[in-house]
C-alpha cells in the first residue's frame, strides 16, 4: 500500500496538472495563482465596502500587472473645443477675399482649412441676427488669418471672446488636410507596499479550530485599517521614492486627487439646485467621459446635496447597488451621479470637499496582487505564537484626467 506522505507531487505546468500527490494550496498557487487571488479578492470587497469606496471599485473593476514598482502609463485628452481671442479685432466692412490677422490664447488648437464660430458675436440686419463664422485660412503658432462668412460688416469683437472650432471645410481639389494630432502624456506612479499584520498564541490559534487563512474577526479588521490606510493613500498620497538612510528605498504611491484635471469650486452656505446643476455639467461637459460618474465626497459637502429640493431638472432617485457599494443616485439631462459619503476627505480635513471619479477611466496597478502569508513565530522560536501578514503593493491611475474632477468648497 502507497503511503501517501511520501508522494512527491509531479507538477506538469504546461498542462496546468499535478499527479502522484494531493492538489494543495502551495501547488494551486504555482500553478494558478490567479485562482487563489481571486478568491481573496471576493472576501475582501465585502468587509465594509461603503467605507472604502475608491479600493472598492479599483477591485471590482480588476487590476492591471506591474512588473516592477514604478508604474508608466500614457494620459491624453481631447483636443480642445474652443479657444478665446489673443486681441481685440476693430469694426470693419467685409469685401470679397478680406482676410482678419489677429491672436489665440492658445497654439495648436485651431489649423487650416476648418471653420469656426464666434457664439456671442452676431451679424447681420436686425431681427435676423447670427453668430459670426469665419474660416481659418492659415495658422502659425497663435497667430491667425481668418475670412469671415456670410456678412458685409464685423463689429469690434473684444479680446478674450470665446471662439468655437467648427467643421473642416475642404477645396475640390484638396487631397490632403491638416493632420489631427492628440499625442499621449507619459506619467508615471509608485506602487506603494501596503502591509498589515495579525498575531495571535498558538492557545488562541488552537481554540479557534479553523485551519488555513480564513477571515476571523481579528483578520477581518486587520484587512478594514489596512484598506482605509490605502483609501487615504490613493486619494491624498504623495508620489515619491525615499532613502530611508539605511540602505533601502520606500515608495509612495500618489493619489488622484492631484491627478484630474477640473476643479469645480462651490459655495456650501449657498448650495442650491442650479448650484448642483452647474456642478454636474462641469463634471459631465469638456471631456470624452462616460455619463455615469461617481461623487465621494466628506460631511460637509453630502449634508449639503442632502438637503437640496430637487424639481425637475435634477432628480434624486432611490439608492442603487454597484461595485458592491449602495451609492444615491443623481439624475441630470448631462448624466447620472453615484453620490456616496466618505469620512476620508473629513479625517484628511476637506469636510466640504469631494471628488467625482469616472470609473471607466480609473486604472489599478498592481505590482503584488493582495496575498496573506501565515508565519509560525513559534517554529522559528521566536515566541509561541503564529501570525497572518498581508501585503499588496499597488497603485491608481487617472487616464483622461479631464473626465475627472475636484469639487472643493470656498472657506
Amino acid at each position: 500500500m502507497n503511503d501517501n506522505n511520501n508522494l512527491t507531487p509531479e507538477i506538469h505546468s504546461a498542462t496546468a496538472s499535478v499527479s502522484n500527490a494531493p492538489l494543495t494550496t502551495a501547488v494551486t498557487e504555482q500553478l494558478s495563482p490567479a485562482l487563489l487571488r481571486s478568491e481573496i479578492d471576493r472576501r475582501i470587497v465585502k468587509i465594509r465596502p461603503a467605507s472604502t469606496p475608491i479600493d472598492q471599485i479599483s477591485r471590482m473593476c480588476g487590476a492591471r500587472h506591474a512588473g516592477s514598482m514604478k508604474v508608466d502609463f500614457y494620459s491624453v485628452n481631447m483636443k480642445p473645443g474652443e479657444v478665446t481671442l489673443g486681441k481685440d479685432i476693430p469694426q470693419q466692412d467685409i469685401t470679397a477675399g478680406t482676410t482678419i490677422e489677429t491672436r489665440v490664447d492658445k497654439s495648436g488648437v485651431l489649423s487650416a482649412s476648418e471653420t469656426v464660430m464666434f457664439p456671442t458675436v452676431n451679424v447681420g440686419e436686425a431681427g435676423n441676427e447670427k453668430p459670426l463664422i469665419c474660416y481659418v485660412k492659415k495658422v502659425e503658432g497663435m497667430m491667425t488669418e481668418l475670412i469671415p462668412v456670410g456678412t458685409a460688416t464685423i463689429p469690434a469683437i473684444a479680446k478674450g471672446t470665446r471662439i468655437v472650432r467648427m467643421g473642416r471645410a475642404a477645396d475640390e481639389l484638396d487631397v490632403q488636410t491638416p493632420q489631427y494630432t492628440a499625442l499621449p502624456t507619459k506619467r508615471f506612479n509608485y506602487c506603494q507596499i501596503f502591509k498589515a499584520q495579525v498575531e495571535e498564541s498558538m492557545y488562541q490559534r488552537l481554540s479557534d479550530k479553523e485551519v488555513g487563512w480564513t477571515f476571523s474577526d481579528q483578520e477581518e479588521v486587520a484587512v478594514l485599517d489596512m484598506r482605509l490606510g490605502m483609501e487615504k493613500s490613493f486619494l491624498f498620497g504623495e508620489r515619491s521614492r525615499l532613502d530611508t538612510g539605511d540602505g533601502s528605498e520606500v515608495y509612495l504611491t500618489g493619489g488622484i486627487w492631484n491627478q484630474a484635471g477640473k476643479t469645480h469650486d462651490i459655495d456650501l452656505q449657498a448650495f442650491k439646485e442650479n448650484d448642483m446643476l452647474d456642478l454636474m455639467r462641469k463634471a459631465f461637459t469638456g471631456g470624452t467621459g462616460s455619463r455615469r460618474k461617481i461623487l465621494v465626497g466628506g460631511t460637509d459637502l453630502i449634508d449639503a446635496i442632502g438637503k437640496l429640493d430637487y424639481k425637475r431638472v435634477v432628480s434624486a432617485r432611490e439608492k442603487e447597488t454597484v461595485w458592491g457599494v449602495d451609492f444615491d443616485k443623481i439624475v441630470s439631462k448631462f448624466g447620472s451621479l453615484y453620490v456616496i459619503h466618505s469620512e476620508i476627505f473629513d479625517l484628511c480635513g476637506m469636510p466640504g470637499n469631494g471628488m467625482v471619479i469616472d470609473p471607466d477611466y480609473m486604472t489599478k496597478y498592481s505590482h503584488v496582487p493582495f496575498r496573506a502569508e501565515r508565519i509560525s513565530f513559534a517554529k522559528q522560536g521566536v515566541r509561541n505564537t503564529e501570525a497572518v501578514v498581508l501585503t499588496e503593493s499597488s497603485c491608481l491611475v487617472l487616464r483622461y484626467p479631464e473626465t475627472h474632477m475636484r469639487v472643493i468648497a470656498n472657506k
